[in-house]
């Protein structure tokens, strides 16, 4: 199932938590003072059961503007965002400051939520829907519905929750297959249990027992216990809202913003090197070593800008940055960040960490630049990952140079220092090789799996799925070369066994139940008793009071098994050895006399010209006879 985090975002008092509380049933003011002054001051969360049957959590962030370093605490792990705006207010200041926040991280799957729409006409609703749009037009969120609801009247909510539905089928789920990092957006203690962290799972899994690093800190600690949704579970996933319970660690010890991660994964650092962009809505340029704040994660760190190639930056202008920051931070290559000005706090920027761990750089060097610039692209390792990772299908060593830009002796490296890693999966062509994501593999084949045992549990007298139908219905963007070899590569890892134009799980036999063998074995006898005029399959069905498709199931069964042989009339079947029997007494015939009749063939075998003529076009198809006049001849 995926797992995914939806994250509200909005003007203070724009109707965010009441909406959430409406979709779920669920109060995220948790806090005796969220209650009094009716707004949110820390973030909540909630369990959303959509119609569809699939889950998702929400993160409801507030919208105060003395309260954005806790919304942006809580926005960074988020797959969908629902852009909560008034519509007796329409976009507010903070609306603004919440976009360019959306804007900066890159969360790019959106619904614009027009909420309070029971205190509007129509004409004030198009309006503000009007200006919506217009506002929206080159954000990231251009493209996002906007949904009118009430939250009161309940008035858009299913239209709303269908959506969401949907927005949910068409998000890719996050990859579990790398190293844990859970960035701790809260610490709380549970009596009897002792240190709970909870947060976002941006990557990798963490189980029950399993060893974690709490970092900057440095602590080294072990699950005692984990829950999703409030559930326990024995392991958690990229992409699932979740509290673990650690040991050995007082609360006093962890802050939000630490990070839990796999024992010695990360390196935490007072450098980061960035890509950043100054937002069109900075008042004013950005000076050289201008004291920023920095939100990485679900962390605020102070810091100092050092631009490397000018002494100030203008707004709307991207720069690469070093950021000299007063506390050590923890980053990977590629996440996203904001930055607010020290005073007073405004978000003015943000953008990507292209170096965690950057030694200190002289400014003005084209050789820093250029680095940076190599660094900004990726490394080889990266590339190649990024790109199968994006994409679905497999991948010659010939099409991974010409998307990444490698050079072939460093993706030869690059491809088996993932292999090793088991980040990447080789799938041998011949005296070549195609290459997948292995999550990527391990996904398909627990899928290709589970719809065989379906298959075999379903249709237990067939040979197996058939290969082509399976590619069409789960695969078609794979052409049908490069799916034969995906199979190839599952049976060779014993997943599958292959046939002609069908798969079935390696240990699948076939074997019939008692009843269903005793059934084959009285239809076979009586077809046989029939000697060379035996009864048509209508009689035999018939006569065993098979349904329609039980018959057919049990013809193509025997068909396949060769157990019967089809003539060529579409109703008349011999058993193998009476068909063979037939075929051995027409050709001794023939091998004495030459030719053979209709007439002569039905006296032979003592049977009716209704299964000699049908007989005998069988073994003209066969190339042992073929007709000259009204007679047959050995070929």
């Amino acid at each position: 199932m995926k797992h995914i985090i939806i994250g509200t975002a909005g003007h203070v008092d724009h109707g965010k938590t009441l909406l959430i509380k409406t979709l779920t049933g669920m109060d995220t003011d948790r806090l005796k003072e969220e209650k009094e002054r009716g707004i949110s001051i820390e973030l909540g969360f909630a369990q959303l059961k959509l119609p569809s049957g699939k889950q998702a959590g929400i993160v409801d962030v507030p919208g105060h503007e003395k309260f954005i370093k806790n919304m942006l605490a809580g926005v960074g792990g988020i797959d969908l965002v629902l852009l909560v705006i008034a519509a007796d207010e329409g976009v507010m200041p903070q609306t603004k400051e919440h976009v360019d926040i959306i804007q900066l991280l890159q969360v790019k799957k959106g619904i614009v939520v027009l909420t309070k729409i029971d205190m509007v006409d129509e004409e004030w609703l198009s309006l503000v829907t009007e200006e919506i749009r217009e506002y929206l037009k080159d954000t990231v969120l251009s493209e996002a519905p906007v949904v009118p609801v009430s939250s009161t009247t309940k008035q858009g909510i299913p239209q709303l929750l269908d959506l969401i539905d949907q927005f949910v089928d068409d998000t890719e789920e996050r990859n579990s297959s790398g190293k844990l990092r859970l960035p701790i957006d809260r610490v709380f203690s549970v009596t009897g249990f002792g240190t709970v962290v909870t947060g976002t799972l941006l990557s990798g899994r963490v189980s029950t027992g399993d060893t974690v690093e709490i970092m900057p800190l440095g602590t080294v600690s072990r699950v005692r216990s984990i829950q999703v949704h409030g559930k326990k579970v024995e392991q958690a996933r990229a992409g699932q809202r979740t509290a673990v319970n650690i040991i050995g660690v007082e609360v006093e010890e962890v802050k939000r913003g630490s990070v839990l991660v796999t024992p010695n994964s990360v390196e935490p650092s007072h450098r980061m090197d960035v890509k950043f962009l100054l937002l069109e809505s900075a008042e004013k340029p950005l000076k050289n070593r201008a004291r920023v704040r920095l939100y990485l994660g679900t962390d605020e760190i102070l810091g100092r800008v050092r631009l490397l190639d000018r002494e100030e930056i203008e707004p709307n202008q991207e720069a690469y940055v070093q950021l000299e920051l007063e506390e050590r931070g923890i980053a990977g290559k590629g996440d996203r960040f904001v930055i607010r000005s020290y005073s007073p706090m405004r978000t003015i920027g943000g953008g990507v960490v292209i170096e965690p761990n950057a030694p200190k750089h002289k400014r003005y060097r084209s050789e820093v630049l250029e680095g940076l610039a190599t660094k900004e692209k990726g490394t080889p390792e990266e590339l190649v990952n990024q790109l199968l990772a994006g994409k679905q299908g497999l991948f010659s060593p010939e099409e991974i140079i010409e998307a990444t830009g490698l050079a072939g002796d460093d993706l030869k490296i690059s491809i088996e220092k993932l292999q090793s890693e088991q980040q990447v999966k080789c799938i041998p062509v011949d005296k070549k090789s195609l290459y997948i994501a292995q999550f990527t593999y391990n996904k398909w084949r627990q899928e290709i799996k589970s719809m065989v045992i379906n298959y075999h549990r379903e249709y237990p007298l067939r040979e197996g799925y058939p290969k082509e139908e399976l590619r069409s219905r789960k695969f078609p963007f794979i052409n049908n070369k490069h799916f034969q070899y995906l199979l190839q590569a599952m049976e060779i890892d014993g997943l599958l066994k292959l046939h002609d134009k069908t798969l079935a799980l390696a240990e699948f036999t076939g074997e019939l139940s008692g009843s269903q063998q005793k059934l084959v074995q009285d239809m076979i006898c009586a077809i046989q008793e029939g000697n060379f005029q035996p009864p048509s399959w209508v009689e035999v069905v018939k006569k065993f009071r098979l349904k329609d498709a039980e018959s057919q199931e049990y013809l193509q069964y025997f068909l396949r098994t060769g157990q019967l042989v089809k003539l060529s009339d579409d109703e008349l079947y011999y058993t193998a050895d009476r068909y063979q029997q037939a075929k051995t007494k027409i050709v001794e015939y023939l091998k004495e006399n030459k030719e053979i009749s209709v007439a002569q063939t039905r006296d032979l075998l003592k049977t009716s010209r209704k299964f000699t003529l049908p007989l005998l076009e069988t073994m003209d198809r066969e190339r042992l006879t073929r007709r000259v006049g009204d007679n047959r001849v050995l070929v």
